[in-house]
């Protein structure tokens, strides 16, 4: 073989390389941010992709999403590192690292040596020798094939917690959205309830109506602007969390030495971004007290007696509300399973004509829940929250705040939990089921007329501490 036959061979075997290389690089490129596989994840459809690609690219999508890649839809949303994909690019990073120290810059000049050994207090290169010099020898040292990798899972643990804390964030972001835009709506719908109470009680419009609905109304203007803020903050935090989360996610992608000496800064502050992450405003108002509503109601006084069961398993009240609080962002839901038994609790007469008052003691309870139920509803284990067979005033402990809620449909209330004795007044004759806040002598909750039309017994639904 000639000379020139040698060199064309070796120029050939030379490109064959290359090509296989640069092939095979490809391969364990996402398609998503065109760099090698980060943290890799294969979905359904069989493509894979860098995590934190694949979660913003998802995020905010509608269900199912679809592949970046070939559009397939996928339902998928846990995912777990595919391995075998993740070793791939390790050693494809490897290759490129030695590639690099390989280079004529990355020799020691003075004891002509490969520089394989990082300086964490330098930020440098050094070889084995300088490492062990006066200079170096107080200072922290890796090796830096190993020291890139574990760089590199630091910040993929950091990602991973930060985008906990993005859902979150967004999470409180969408109750904030829709507690402004419920806000309105419901101090208008307490008004026109407080209104139509002082009807019954005085036919012309009486100065306490007057004082009561200027609470309201006050307390409305000092709260909406605090919710609006809360919103604004909450937006703003995750446009600050998600630019740290995309310079985390840079980091990662940048060559390993490049890695070492940079990543620093950036891991401190998306350990300080997390902090004092801005929580969701609780509004409450006042129910100012109605003069004379216990008494006028204590003339339909009736005694109830209720027969009790064990009800933990056949029906799952609280359960069924958090997890309609906390939709569609959070699953499942746990929810005091760790409490001893609720107990349930049906009046032992029924009701379906006239008006009826009496009042229950949730002092020495826990979640709990009163009202009345369809006689029909009775035995049946289907879900409380979609029924339209009972009117329930429910309180529920979610994220160390109680919550008041009512059924048929479900409302959040935004008004102080009562404490001591809750009273229900049903009356057939308007066809409305109210609750009162006796201590207060407030009125927590009134339907609208019309609402009860059909034969109902009295539900009481707690556990004790």
């Amino acid at each position: 073989m000639t000379f020139l036959s040698k060199q064309l061979y070796k120029w050939h075997r030379m490109k064959m390389d290359s090509d296989f290389t640069l092939a095979f690089q490809k391969e364990l490129n996402c398609v998503i941010c065109l760099d090698y596989l980060v943290d890799p994840v294969t979905i359904g459809c069989g493509h894979s992709f860098c995590r934190p690609c694949l979660c913003l690219s998802w995020e905010g999508a509608r269900s199912p999403a679809n592949c970046p890649a070939c559009g397939e839809p996928s339902h998928q949303k846990d995912f777990k590192t595919d391995i075998r994909l993740k070793n791939l690019v390790t050693i494809a990073r490897k290759a490129s690292l030695w590639q690099f120290l390989s280079s004529k810059k990355q020799i020691c000049g003075t004891h002509r040596e490969t520089k394989k050994m990082f300086c964490d207090t330098d930020k440098s290169l050094l070889c084995s020798q300088c490492s062990e010099s006066q200079k170096h020898r107080a200072h922290k040292h890796y090796p830096i094939e190993g020291a890139a990798e574990e760089c590199r899972e630091k910040l993929l643990k950091q990602m991973r917690i930060l985008w906990e804390k993005i859902q979150e964030n967004q999470r409180n972001l969408n109750e904030e959205r829709k507690r402004v835009a419920l806000w309105r709506r419901y101090v208008n719908l307490r008004a026109l309830m407080t209104r139509n109470e002082y009807r019954k009680l005085h036919p012309v419009l009486h100065k306490e109506e007057k004082q009561h609905l200027k609470r309201l109304y006050k307390a409305h203007k000092e709260i909406f602007p605090q919710l609006r803020r809360s919103w604004i903050n909450k937006y703003r935090k995750k446009k600050h969390l998600k630019g740290v989360y995309q310079e985390l996610m840079e980091m990662c992608h940048k060559p390993d030495v490049e890695l070492l000496q940079d990543s620093g800064d950036i891991m401190a502050r998306s350990e300080s971004v997390m902090l004092n992450m801005p929580q969701p405003v609780n509004p409450e108002l006042s129910a100012g007290p109605i003069t004379g509503l216990v008494h006028r109601l204590n003339r339909f006084r009736v005694e109830i007696y209720f027969d009790y069961e064990i009800s933990n398993h056949s029906i799952r009240l609280f359960e069924d509300v958090r997890s309609w609080m906390m939709r569609p962002h959070r699953e499942g839901g746990s929810l005091n399973s760790d409490r001893s038994d609720y107990f349930a609790a049906w009046g032992t007469r029924g009701f379906s004509s006239g008006k009826h008052y009496w009042e229950l003691n949730v002092n020495d309870s826990w979640d709990w829940a009163l009202g009345v139920c369809n006689e029909s509803w009775i035995g049946k284990n289907c879900t409380m929250i979609t029924s339209k067979d009972i009117f329930l005033l429910l309180c529920v402990k979610v994220d160390h705040h109680f919550h008041l809620l009512t059924t048929s449909p479900m409302l959040p209330h935004y008004v102080e939990k009562p404490l001591g004795r809750v009273g229900v007044f049903l009356d057939f004759e308007s066809g409305t089921v109210s609750f009162l806040n006796v201590t207060k002598s407030s009125l927590i909750w009134s339907y609208p007329a019309g609402s009860l039309n059909f034969p109902v017994r009295s539900f009481f639904y707690t556990g004790h501490k």
